[in-house]
Protein backbone atom coordinates (compact mmCIF):
# COMPACT_ATOMS: atom_id res chain seq x y z
CA UNK A 1 0.00 0.00 0.00
CA UNK A 2 2.74 2.52 1.15
CA UNK A 3 4.58 1.46 -2.40
CA UNK A 4 1.77 2.32 -4.55
CA UNK A 5 0.93 6.04 -2.51
CA UNK A 6 4.80 6.54 -2.87
CA UNK A 7 4.59 6.01 -6.94
CA UNK A 8 1.20 7.92 -7.13
CA UNK A 9 3.10 11.06 -5.19
CA UNK A 10 5.76 11.01 -7.71
CA UNK A 11 3.53 11.22 -10.55
CA UNK A 12 1.40 13.83 -9.17
CA UNK A 13 5.08 15.74 -8.23
CA UNK A 14 6.16 15.50 -11.94
CA UNK A 15 2.35 16.33 -13.15
CA UNK A 16 2.35 19.55 -11.30
CA UNK A 17 6.66 20.21 -11.88
CA UNK A 18 5.93 19.95 -16.27
CA UNK A 19 2.56 22.34 -15.44
CA UNK A 20 4.85 24.99 -13.78
CA UNK A 21 7.18 24.76 -16.49
CA UNK A 22 4.68 25.30 -18.96
CA UNK A 23 2.74 28.61 -17.09
CA UNK A 24 0.31 29.66 -19.47
CA UNK A 25 1.71 28.27 -22.82
CA UNK A 26 0.53 25.29 -24.23
CA UNK A 27 3.42 22.66 -25.76
CA UNK A 28 3.29 21.72 -29.55
CA UNK A 29 1.25 19.09 -31.20
CA UNK A 30 1.10 17.09 -34.57
CA UNK A 31 -2.07 16.40 -36.76
CA UNK A 32 -2.40 15.23 -40.26
CA UNK A 33 -2.66 18.50 -40.81
CA UNK A 34 0.83 19.48 -40.41
CA UNK A 35 3.61 18.83 -42.72
CA UNK A 36 5.66 17.73 -39.57
CA UNK A 37 3.05 14.23 -39.04
CA UNK A 38 4.23 12.82 -42.17
CA UNK A 39 8.17 13.20 -41.54
CA UNK A 40 7.60 10.94 -38.93
CA UNK A 41 9.22 7.19 -38.86
CA UNK A 42 5.74 5.41 -38.46
CA UNK A 43 5.89 2.21 -38.37
CA UNK A 44 4.27 0.51 -40.92
CA UNK A 45 1.69 3.17 -41.44
CA UNK A 46 -1.35 3.12 -44.63
CA UNK A 47 -1.58 5.67 -47.07
CA UNK A 48 -0.34 9.24 -46.06
CA UNK A 49 -3.40 11.18 -45.09
CA UNK A 50 -3.77 14.17 -47.44
CA UNK A 51 -1.54 16.67 -45.60
CA UNK A 52 -3.78 19.78 -45.63
CA UNK A 53 -1.47 22.58 -45.05
CA UNK A 54 2.13 21.93 -45.63
CA UNK A 55 3.09 25.24 -45.50
CA UNK A 56 2.54 25.18 -41.54
CA UNK A 57 5.85 25.38 -39.46
CA UNK A 58 5.25 24.25 -35.86
CA UNK A 59 7.96 26.78 -35.10
CA UNK A 60 5.47 29.28 -34.76
CA UNK A 61 1.93 27.10 -35.04
CA UNK A 62 -1.11 29.56 -33.87
CA UNK A 63 -2.40 26.97 -31.89
CA UNK A 64 0.61 26.87 -29.56
CA UNK A 65 -0.29 30.65 -28.71
CA UNK A 66 3.53 30.89 -27.90
CA UNK A 67 6.64 31.11 -30.13
CA UNK A 68 8.10 27.76 -29.60
CA UNK A 69 11.25 25.82 -31.12
CA UNK A 70 11.50 24.32 -34.17
CA UNK A 71 10.91 20.56 -33.55
CA UNK A 72 13.27 19.71 -36.57
CA UNK A 73 15.53 20.57 -34.94
CA UNK A 74 15.55 18.13 -32.48
CA UNK A 75 17.91 15.22 -32.35
CA UNK A 76 15.52 12.20 -32.91
CA UNK A 77 12.32 13.58 -32.36
CA UNK A 78 10.94 11.89 -36.12
CA UNK A 79 11.76 8.00 -34.42
CA UNK A 80 10.01 9.11 -31.18
CA UNK A 81 6.67 7.32 -32.26
CA UNK A 82 7.89 4.44 -34.09
CA UNK A 83 6.70 1.98 -32.37
CA UNK A 84 2.78 2.97 -32.64
CA UNK A 85 1.53 1.04 -35.61
CA UNK A 86 -1.88 2.06 -37.34
CA UNK A 87 -3.97 -0.16 -39.40
CA UNK A 88 -6.43 1.75 -40.90
CA UNK A 89 -10.30 0.04 -41.43
CA UNK A 90 -10.26 -0.71 -45.15
CA UNK A 91 -6.77 -3.00 -44.60
CA UNK A 92 -9.47 -5.23 -42.12
CA UNK A 93 -11.59 -7.63 -43.34
CA UNK A 94 -15.40 -6.44 -43.99
CA UNK A 95 -16.92 -9.05 -42.43
CA UNK A 96 -14.48 -8.70 -38.91
CA UNK A 97 -15.88 -5.16 -39.09
CA UNK A 98 -19.54 -6.29 -39.40
CA UNK A 99 -19.37 -8.81 -36.74
CA UNK A 100 -17.31 -6.28 -34.12
CA UNK A 101 -19.47 -3.62 -34.65
CA UNK A 102 -22.59 -5.86 -34.59
CA UNK A 103 -20.86 -7.19 -31.17
CA UNK A 104 -20.98 -3.49 -29.81
CA UNK A 105 -24.54 -2.77 -30.15
CA UNK A 106 -25.66 -5.68 -29.30
CA UNK A 107 -23.80 -5.47 -25.84
CA UNK A 108 -25.27 -1.46 -25.41
CA UNK A 109 -28.71 -3.29 -26.37
CA UNK A 110 -28.23 -5.67 -23.23
CA UNK A 111 -27.40 -2.95 -20.99
CA UNK A 112 -23.64 -4.19 -20.47
CA UNK A 113 -21.69 -1.07 -20.12
CA UNK A 114 -21.05 -0.01 -16.70
CA UNK A 115 -19.07 3.14 -15.22
CA UNK A 116 -17.04 1.94 -12.96
CA UNK A 117 -16.55 3.57 -9.22
CA UNK A 118 -13.09 3.93 -9.05
CA UNK A 119 -10.74 4.71 -5.73
CA UNK A 120 -8.24 7.80 -7.12
CA UNK A 121 -5.85 9.28 -3.98
CA UNK A 122 -8.33 7.78 -1.25
CA UNK A 123 -11.37 9.80 -3.11
CA UNK A 124 -14.26 7.57 -5.36
CA UNK A 125 -14.84 8.72 -8.60
CA UNK A 126 -17.26 7.47 -11.59
CA UNK A 127 -15.50 6.92 -14.76
CA UNK A 128 -17.16 9.27 -17.73
CA UNK A 129 -16.81 5.86 -20.07
CA UNK A 130 -18.63 3.07 -19.40
CA UNK A 131 -16.85 -0.60 -19.67
CA UNK A 132 -17.03 -4.15 -19.75
CA UNK A 133 -14.36 -6.83 -19.42
CA UNK A 134 -14.49 -9.64 -21.79
CA UNK A 135 -11.75 -12.54 -21.61
CA UNK A 136 -10.55 -16.11 -20.23
CA UNK A 137 -13.11 -17.23 -18.12
CA UNK A 138 -11.75 -16.59 -14.43
CA UNK A 139 -9.40 -13.76 -15.72
CA UNK A 140 -9.77 -10.55 -13.63
CA UNK A 141 -8.10 -6.75 -14.41
CA UNK A 142 -7.14 -4.60 -12.13
CA UNK A 143 -7.07 -0.68 -12.72
CA UNK A 144 -7.64 2.09 -9.98
CA UNK A 145 -8.41 -0.04 -7.20
CA UNK A 146 -10.99 -1.32 -8.95
CA UNK A 147 -10.85 -5.53 -9.75
CA UNK A 148 -12.91 -6.17 -12.69
CA UNK A 149 -14.23 -9.53 -13.64
CA UNK A 150 -15.02 -11.08 -16.98
CA UNK A 151 -17.77 -11.91 -18.88
CA UNK A 152 -15.99 -14.96 -20.24
CA UNK A 153 -15.82 -15.49 -24.09
CA UNK A 154 -16.42 -19.10 -25.50
CA UNK A 155 -13.37 -21.27 -25.12
CA UNK A 156 -13.47 -25.33 -25.28
CA UNK A 157 -13.93 -27.26 -22.08
CA UNK A 158 -15.74 -24.59 -20.13
CA UNK A 159 -19.52 -24.24 -19.90
CA UNK A 160 -20.54 -21.07 -20.05
CA UNK A 161 -24.16 -19.84 -20.08
CA UNK A 162 -25.09 -16.51 -21.22
CA UNK A 163 -28.27 -14.54 -20.27
CA UNK A 164 -29.55 -14.01 -23.84
CA UNK A 165 -27.72 -16.32 -27.63
CA UNK A 166 -26.82 -13.00 -29.47
CA UNK A 167 -24.55 -12.14 -25.72
CA UNK A 168 -23.05 -15.78 -27.15
CA UNK A 169 -22.68 -14.02 -30.53
CA UNK A 170 -21.18 -10.65 -29.19
CA UNK A 171 -18.63 -12.61 -27.21
CA UNK A 172 -17.60 -15.36 -30.23
CA UNK A 173 -16.58 -12.07 -31.98
CA UNK A 174 -14.95 -10.35 -30.14
CA UNK A 175 -12.60 -13.56 -29.56
CA UNK A 176 -12.68 -13.60 -33.19
CA UNK A 177 -10.89 -9.84 -33.07
CA UNK A 178 -8.61 -11.00 -30.29
CA UNK A 179 -7.58 -13.83 -32.45
CA UNK A 180 -6.61 -11.26 -35.80
CA UNK A 181 -5.57 -8.73 -33.83
CA UNK A 182 -2.98 -11.11 -32.01
CA UNK A 183 -1.63 -12.14 -35.50
CA UNK A 184 -1.39 -8.31 -36.55
CA UNK A 185 0.85 -8.16 -33.55
CA UNK A 186 2.99 -10.53 -33.88
CA UNK A 187 3.44 -10.04 -37.72
CA UNK A 188 4.13 -6.11 -36.53
CA UNK A 189 7.47 -7.09 -34.35
CA UNK A 190 8.76 -9.48 -36.44
CA UNK A 191 8.55 -6.48 -39.07
CA UNK A 192 10.01 -4.37 -37.10
CA UNK A 193 12.98 -6.48 -35.93
CA UNK A 194 13.40 -6.86 -39.86
CA UNK A 195 12.86 -3.17 -40.62
CA UNK A 196 16.67 -3.36 -41.97
CA UNK A 197 16.16 -6.05 -44.93
CA UNK A 198 13.05 -6.05 -46.53
CA UNK A 199 13.54 -8.81 -48.63
CA UNK A 200 10.71 -11.19 -47.37
CA UNK A 201 8.13 -8.28 -47.06
CA UNK A 202 5.81 -9.67 -50.03
CA UNK A 203 5.69 -13.06 -48.51
CA UNK A 204 5.00 -11.98 -44.97
CA UNK A 205 2.36 -9.84 -46.10
CA UNK A 206 0.71 -13.08 -47.79
CA UNK A 207 1.16 -15.23 -45.21
CA UNK A 208 -0.53 -12.36 -43.20
CA UNK A 209 -3.37 -12.64 -45.69
CA UNK A 210 -3.89 -16.28 -45.69
CA UNK A 211 -3.68 -16.34 -41.51
CA UNK A 212 -6.64 -13.33 -41.69
CA UNK A 213 -8.86 -15.39 -44.15
CA UNK A 214 -8.19 -18.74 -41.63
CA UNK A 215 -9.08 -16.63 -38.89
CA UNK A 216 -12.53 -15.25 -40.34
CA UNK A 217 -13.43 -18.71 -40.90
CA UNK A 218 -13.35 -19.39 -37.90
CA UNK A 219 -10.37 -21.88 -36.04
CA UNK A 220 -9.11 -20.55 -32.81
CA UNK A 221 -5.15 -19.26 -32.68
CA UNK A 222 -3.43 -21.64 -31.01
CA UNK A 223 -2.44 -19.50 -28.16
CA UNK A 224 -5.92 -19.70 -26.49
CA UNK A 225 -5.35 -23.37 -26.02
CA UNK A 226 -4.11 -21.94 -22.65
CA UNK A 227 -5.83 -20.42 -20.31
CA UNK A 228 -3.37 -17.84 -18.29
CA UNK A 229 -0.44 -16.25 -19.81
CA UNK A 230 2.77 -18.59 -20.81
CA UNK A 231 5.87 -18.57 -18.58
CA UNK A 232 7.57 -15.51 -18.00
CA UNK A 233 9.87 -15.08 -20.79
CA UNK A 234 10.05 -11.72 -22.24
CA UNK A 235 11.43 -12.34 -25.58
CA UNK A 236 8.88 -14.51 -26.66
CA UNK A 237 6.59 -13.20 -29.42
CA UNK A 238 3.79 -15.34 -28.35
CA UNK A 239 4.07 -14.07 -24.83
CA UNK A 240 4.01 -10.51 -25.53
CA UNK A 241 1.01 -10.71 -27.70
CA UNK A 242 -1.46 -13.36 -26.19
CA UNK A 243 -4.09 -11.42 -25.32
CA UNK A 244 -6.21 -12.89 -22.79
CA UNK A 245 -8.90 -9.99 -22.09
CA UNK A 246 -10.50 -6.97 -23.70
CA UNK A 247 -11.41 -4.19 -21.66
CA UNK A 248 -14.16 -2.92 -23.84
CA UNK A 249 -15.22 1.25 -23.66
CA UNK A 250 -18.28 2.92 -24.64
CA UNK A 251 -19.22 6.73 -24.07
CA UNK A 252 -21.17 9.55 -25.55
CA UNK A 253 -19.85 12.57 -25.04
CA UNK A 254 -23.05 14.89 -25.71
CA UNK A 255 -24.51 12.93 -22.90
CA UNK A 256 -21.94 14.40 -20.70
CA UNK A 257 -22.30 17.12 -18.59
CA UNK A 258 -18.66 17.82 -18.43
CA UNK A 259 -15.43 16.41 -19.77
CA UNK A 260 -12.04 17.04 -18.64
CA UNK A 261 -9.54 19.77 -20.92
CA UNK A 262 -6.37 18.57 -22.10
CA UNK A 263 -4.27 20.17 -20.43
CA UNK A 264 -0.65 20.13 -21.58
CA UNK A 265 -1.11 20.32 -25.61
CA UNK A 266 -4.49 22.36 -25.75
CA UNK A 267 -5.97 19.33 -27.37
CA UNK A 268 -9.81 19.76 -26.13
CA UNK A 269 -12.46 17.39 -24.78
CA UNK A 270 -10.75 14.18 -22.86
CA UNK A 271 -12.58 10.67 -22.86
CA UNK A 272 -9.68 9.67 -20.66
CA UNK A 273 -6.78 11.23 -19.10
CA UNK A 274 -2.81 10.88 -19.93
CA UNK A 275 -2.26 7.29 -18.38
CA UNK A 276 -0.08 4.62 -19.31
CA UNK A 277 -2.48 1.39 -18.60
CA UNK A 278 -1.50 -0.66 -15.99
CA UNK A 279 -1.05 -4.43 -14.65
CA UNK A 280 0.05 -5.31 -18.19
CA UNK A 281 2.97 -8.13 -18.58
CA UNK A 282 5.90 -6.01 -19.59
CA UNK A 283 6.32 -4.64 -23.26
CA UNK A 284 3.55 -6.67 -24.07
CA UNK A 285 1.62 -5.27 -26.87
CA UNK A 286 -1.36 -3.19 -26.19
CA UNK A 287 -4.33 -3.12 -29.79
CA UNK A 288 -7.30 -1.02 -30.17
CA UNK A 289 -10.19 -1.68 -32.32
CA UNK A 290 -12.30 1.82 -32.61
CA UNK A 291 -15.83 2.19 -33.90
CA UNK A 292 -17.11 5.55 -33.61
CA UNK A 293 -21.12 5.54 -34.80
CA UNK A 294 -21.51 8.38 -37.62
CA UNK A 295 -24.36 10.61 -37.71
CA UNK A 296 -25.50 14.11 -38.22
CA UNK A 297 -23.62 16.11 -35.41
CA UNK A 298 -20.82 17.48 -37.93
CA UNK A 299 -21.09 17.75 -41.50
CA UNK A 300 -17.97 16.43 -43.41
CA UNK A 301 -19.31 17.90 -46.55
CA UNK A 302 -18.94 21.32 -45.37
CA UNK A 303 -15.95 21.05 -44.09
CA UNK A 304 -13.06 23.94 -43.64
CA UNK A 305 -9.44 24.31 -41.82
CA UNK A 306 -9.73 24.12 -38.56
CA UNK A 307 -6.68 24.81 -36.56
CA UNK A 308 -5.00 21.77 -34.40
CA UNK A 309 -6.97 18.15 -34.05
CA UNK A 310 -10.56 18.64 -35.37
CA UNK A 311 -13.02 18.76 -32.35
CA UNK A 312 -15.77 16.50 -34.12
CA UNK A 313 -13.68 13.37 -34.59
CA UNK A 314 -12.01 11.32 -32.08
CA UNK A 315 -8.54 11.07 -31.67
CA UNK A 316 -5.99 9.03 -29.42
CA UNK A 317 -2.84 11.45 -28.24
CA UNK A 318 0.25 10.13 -27.31
CA UNK A 319 3.24 11.86 -25.70
CA UNK A 320 6.64 11.09 -24.80
CA UNK A 321 6.10 10.43 -20.73
CA UNK A 322 7.29 13.71 -19.13
CA UNK A 323 8.81 14.78 -21.91
CA UNK A 324 8.47 18.68 -22.88
CA UNK A 325 10.79 18.49 -26.27
CA UNK A 326 9.14 16.35 -28.28
CA UNK A 327 5.93 17.22 -29.63
CA UNK A 328 3.10 15.12 -29.16
CA UNK A 329 0.62 13.41 -31.48
CA UNK A 330 -3.10 13.63 -32.15
CA UNK A 331 -4.42 10.89 -34.38
CA UNK A 332 -7.92 11.16 -35.58
CA UNK A 333 -9.96 7.50 -35.31
CA UNK A 334 -12.46 6.78 -37.87
CA UNK A 335 -14.62 3.77 -37.33
CA UNK A 336 -12.65 0.12 -37.71
CA UNK A 337 -9.26 1.72 -37.70
CA UNK A 338 -7.14 -0.01 -34.90
CA UNK A 339 -3.96 1.22 -33.57
CA UNK A 340 -0.84 -0.96 -31.74
CA UNK A 341 1.33 0.14 -28.97
CA UNK A 342 4.13 -2.00 -29.91
CA UNK A 343 6.94 -3.46 -27.75
CA UNK A 344 7.47 -0.99 -24.16
CA UNK A 345 5.61 2.37 -25.61
CA UNK A 346 3.22 1.43 -23.15
CA UNK A 347 5.98 2.16 -20.87
CA UNK A 348 7.79 5.22 -22.23
CA UNK A 349 4.60 6.94 -23.63
CA UNK A 350 1.56 8.60 -22.19
CA UNK A 351 -1.36 8.10 -23.90
CA UNK A 352 -5.18 9.47 -23.76
CA UNK A 353 -8.56 9.66 -25.82
CA UNK A 354 -9.83 12.73 -27.01
CA UNK A 355 -13.54 13.22 -27.70
CA UNK A 356 -15.42 13.75 -31.15
CA UNK A 357 -18.67 14.10 -31.23
CA UNK A 358 -20.04 11.24 -31.69
CA UNK A 359 -21.00 7.75 -29.45
CA UNK A 360 -17.96 5.67 -29.61
CA UNK A 361 -16.91 2.43 -28.38
CA UNK A 362 -13.05 0.70 -28.63
CA UNK A 363 -12.24 -2.90 -27.80
CA UNK A 364 -8.61 -2.34 -25.92
CA UNK A 365 -6.80 -6.24 -25.91
CA UNK A 366 -4.51 -6.74 -23.55
CA UNK A 367 -1.83 -8.82 -22.27
CA UNK A 368 -3.03 -8.74 -18.14
CA UNK A 369 -0.59 -9.65 -15.71
CA UNK A 370 -2.58 -12.35 -14.12
CA UNK A 371 0.20 -14.08 -11.53
CA UNK A 372 -2.29 -12.92 -8.65
CA UNK A 373 -5.88 -12.39 -10.85
CA UNK A 374 -6.75 -15.63 -11.77
CA UNK A 375 -9.61 -17.75 -10.38
CA UNK A 376 -6.68 -20.60 -10.15
CA UNK A 377 -4.37 -18.92 -8.53
CA UNK A 378 -6.72 -17.58 -5.46
CA UNK A 379 -8.08 -21.04 -5.41
CA UNK A 380 -4.18 -22.44 -5.07
CA UNK A 381 -3.62 -19.31 -2.13
CA UNK A 382 -7.06 -20.74 -0.42
CA UNK A 383 -5.73 -24.49 -0.55
CA UNK A 384 -2.10 -23.38 1.21
CA UNK A 385 -3.99 -21.66 4.28
CA UNK A 386 -6.73 -24.15 4.56
CA UNK A 387 -3.71 -26.62 5.10
CA UNK A 388 -3.07 -25.40 8.43
CA UNK A 389 -6.69 -26.18 9.58
CA UNK A 390 -7.79 -29.95 10.86
CA UNK A 391 -10.65 -31.71 11.63
CA UNK A 392 -11.70 -34.05 14.36
CA UNK A 393 -12.95 -36.80 12.65
CA UNK A 394 -15.44 -37.63 15.80
CA UNK A 395 -16.24 -34.77 17.48
CA UNK A 396 -15.80 -32.00 13.92
CA UNK A 397 -14.12 -29.88 16.62
CA UNK A 398 -11.60 -27.55 14.42
CA UNK A 399 -7.97 -26.65 15.53
CA UNK A 400 -4.65 -25.61 13.82
CA UNK A 401 -2.05 -27.74 13.31
CA UNK A 402 0.38 -25.33 13.64
CA UNK A 403 0.78 -21.80 15.49
CA UNK A 404 4.20 -21.27 14.19
CA UNK A 405 4.96 -17.28 13.37
CA UNK A 406 5.64 -17.48 10.00
CA UNK A 407 2.56 -19.87 9.29
CA UNK A 408 -0.04 -17.95 10.95
CA UNK A 409 1.18 -14.55 9.06
CA UNK A 410 0.50 -16.63 5.67
CA UNK A 411 -2.66 -17.56 6.34
CA UNK A 412 -3.97 -14.27 7.60
CA UNK A 413 -2.42 -12.50 4.96
CA UNK A 414 -4.43 -14.81 2.43
CA UNK A 415 -7.76 -14.51 4.42
CA UNK A 416 -7.32 -10.70 3.90
CA UNK A 417 -6.38 -11.23 0.34
CA UNK A 418 -9.32 -13.30 -0.66
CA UNK A 419 -11.52 -10.53 1.70
CA UNK A 420 -10.49 -7.41 0.04
CA UNK A 421 -9.21 -8.77 -3.29
CA UNK A 422 -11.68 -10.67 -4.16
CA UNK A 423 -14.95 -10.99 -2.05
CA UNK A 424 -15.49 -7.50 -1.55
CA UNK A 425 -14.31 -6.09 -5.31
CA UNK A 426 -17.01 -8.44 -6.86
CA UNK A 427 -19.80 -7.38 -4.48
CA UNK A 428 -18.63 -3.88 -4.99
CA UNK A 429 -19.99 -4.08 -8.46
CA UNK A 430 -23.36 -5.25 -7.55
CA UNK A 431 -25.20 -7.36 -9.46
CA UNK A 432 -24.15 -5.94 -12.88
CA UNK A 433 -22.52 -9.38 -14.06
CA UNK A 434 -25.65 -10.46 -14.42
CA UNK A 435 -26.84 -8.99 -16.82
CA UNK A 436 -24.39 -11.28 -18.95
CA UNK A 437 -24.28 -14.70 -17.64
CA UNK A 438 -24.43 -15.61 -14.11
CA UNK A 439 -20.62 -17.74 -14.47
CA UNK A 440 -18.71 -15.83 -11.57
CA UNK A 441 -21.42 -16.77 -8.76
CA UNK A 442 -20.74 -20.06 -8.09
CA UNK A 443 -17.02 -19.64 -7.72
CA UNK A 444 -17.30 -16.68 -5.71
CA UNK A 445 -19.70 -18.28 -3.52
CA UNK A 446 -17.27 -21.39 -3.28
CA UNK A 447 -14.69 -18.31 -2.52
CA UNK A 448 -16.58 -17.21 0.59
CA UNK A 449 -17.04 -20.83 2.19
CA UNK A 450 -12.90 -20.81 2.31
CA UNK A 451 -13.42 -17.30 3.81
CA UNK A 452 -15.35 -18.24 6.27
CA UNK A 453 -12.74 -21.12 7.28
CA UNK A 454 -10.32 -18.57 7.62
CA UNK A 455 -12.32 -16.70 10.11
CA UNK A 456 -12.96 -19.56 12.07
CA UNK A 457 -9.14 -19.93 12.10
CA UNK A 458 -8.38 -16.54 13.29
CA UNK A 459 -10.61 -17.19 16.29
CA UNK A 460 -8.55 -20.48 16.94
CA UNK A 461 -5.15 -18.12 16.89
CA UNK A 462 -6.87 -15.93 18.91
CA UNK A 463 -7.99 -18.82 21.46
CA UNK A 464 -4.31 -20.22 21.86
CA UNK A 465 -2.48 -17.06 22.37
CA UNK A 466 -5.64 -16.44 25.22
CA UNK A 467 -4.64 -19.90 27.16
CA UNK A 468 -1.71 -18.93 28.76
CA UNK A 469 -0.07 -22.11 27.62
CA UNK A 470 3.44 -20.49 26.02
CA UNK A 471 6.13 -17.97 26.82
CA UNK A 472 5.62 -14.30 27.25
CA UNK A 473 7.92 -14.74 24.93
CA UNK A 474 6.42 -17.09 22.08
CA UNK A 475 2.95 -15.19 22.67
CA UNK A 476 4.43 -11.56 22.03
CA UNK A 477 5.82 -13.15 19.13
CA UNK A 478 2.37 -14.91 17.50
CA UNK A 479 0.67 -11.35 18.35
CA UNK A 480 3.48 -9.22 16.83
CA UNK A 481 3.26 -11.00 13.37
CA UNK A 482 -0.79 -11.20 13.93
CA UNK A 483 -1.76 -7.91 15.15
CA UNK A 484 -0.69 -5.63 12.40
CA UNK A 485 -2.82 -8.02 9.42
CA UNK A 486 -5.72 -7.77 12.18
CA UNK A 487 -5.49 -4.05 12.25
CA UNK A 488 -5.42 -4.19 8.13
CA UNK A 489 -8.72 -6.03 8.06
CA UNK A 490 -10.18 -3.82 10.24
CA UNK A 491 -9.36 -0.84 8.72
CA UNK A 492 -10.71 -1.96 5.24
CA UNK A 493 -13.09 -3.40 6.55
CA UNK A 494 -14.12 0.10 7.48
CA UNK A 495 -13.24 2.21 4.10
CA UNK A 496 -15.20 -0.74 2.06
CA UNK A 497 -18.38 -0.35 4.49
CA UNK A 498 -17.93 3.69 3.97
CA UNK A 499 -17.60 3.24 -0.36
CA UNK A 500 -20.57 1.07 -0.22
CA UNK A 501 -22.57 3.78 1.78
CA UNK A 502 -21.14 6.99 -0.48
CA UNK A 503 -23.27 9.71 -2.27
CA UNK A 504 -21.76 8.14 -5.29
CA UNK A 505 -22.57 4.58 -4.68
CA UNK A 506 -26.64 5.49 -3.55
CA UNK A 507 -26.79 7.27 -7.01
CA UNK A 508 -26.28 4.41 -8.97
CA UNK A 509 -29.24 2.02 -10.17
CA UNK A 510 -30.54 -0.87 -7.72
CA UNK A 511 -28.84 -3.48 -9.78
CA UNK A 512 -25.42 -1.38 -9.99
CA UNK A 513 -25.43 -0.80 -6.39
CA UNK A 514 -22.59 -1.63 -4.33
CA UNK A 515 -23.48 -4.29 -1.79
CA UNK A 516 -21.42 -4.21 1.15
CA UNK A 517 -20.51 -8.40 1.46
CA UNK A 518 -19.43 -10.36 3.86
CA UNK A 519 -21.58 -8.49 5.96
CA UNK A 520 -23.19 -9.90 9.42
CA UNK A 521 -24.64 -8.68 12.85
CA UNK A 522 -21.63 -8.94 15.57
CA UNK A 523 -24.39 -11.57 17.30
CA UNK A 524 -24.75 -13.58 14.69
CA UNK A 525 -24.34 -17.40 15.99
CA UNK A 526 -23.06 -18.37 12.24
CA UNK A 527 -19.67 -16.19 12.91
CA UNK A 528 -16.79 -16.52 15.08
CA UNK A 529 -15.87 -13.11 15.25
CA UNK A 530 -17.63 -9.82 15.19
CA UNK A 531 -17.24 -7.67 12.03
CA UNK A 532 -16.02 -5.10 14.05
CA UNK A 533 -12.98 -6.44 15.45
CA UNK A 534 -11.88 -2.92 17.54
CA UNK A 535 -12.66 -5.01 20.77
CA UNK A 536 -10.56 -7.73 19.43
CA UNK A 537 -7.55 -5.43 18.71
CA UNK A 538 -7.69 -3.82 22.02
CA UNK A 539 -7.97 -6.82 23.52
CA UNK A 540 -4.97 -8.59 21.66
CA UNK A 541 -2.89 -5.43 22.42
CA UNK A 542 -3.06 -5.83 26.03
CA UNK A 543 -1.85 -8.93 25.69
CA UNK A 544 1.15 -7.43 24.23
CA UNK A 545 1.91 -4.93 27.09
Amino acid sequence: MKRRAGASEKKEAKKQKLLEELGESWLPYLTPRDAEFHQLSWFLLPTKLECKSPEVNIGTDPICQCSIYNVASLPNWKTRYSKLFLRKADKIPQELHHIVQEAFLTLQKHDCFFQDLVRIKGKDFLTPVSRILIGNPGCTYKYLNTRLFTVPWPMEDYEIKYCHPELFAACKALIKLNDYLNVEAVQALQEQNLSETRETENTAVTDREQDISTFIKGSLLEVQSSLYTPRNDCTSLKYRTSYNLTLLNYMDPLQMPYLKQEPYFGMGNMAVSWHHDENLIERSTVAVYNYSCEGSACDKDNEQYVEGRDPADWHVGLKVAWDIKTPGLAIPLHPGDCYFMLDDLNMTHQHCVLAGFEPRFSSTHRVAECSTGTLEYIFGQCEVALQNLQVDSDSAALSLKSLEVQVVKEVEGIHNEVEFEWLRQFWFQGKRYRKCTDWWFEPMAKLEEFWKKMEFMTSLVLCEVGKGERTMEQRNEIISCFLPLLTERQELRKEWTARCQCQLAMSLPEEQKPKCHPLWKDDDPSMPLPYDLEEVIANLQTLLE
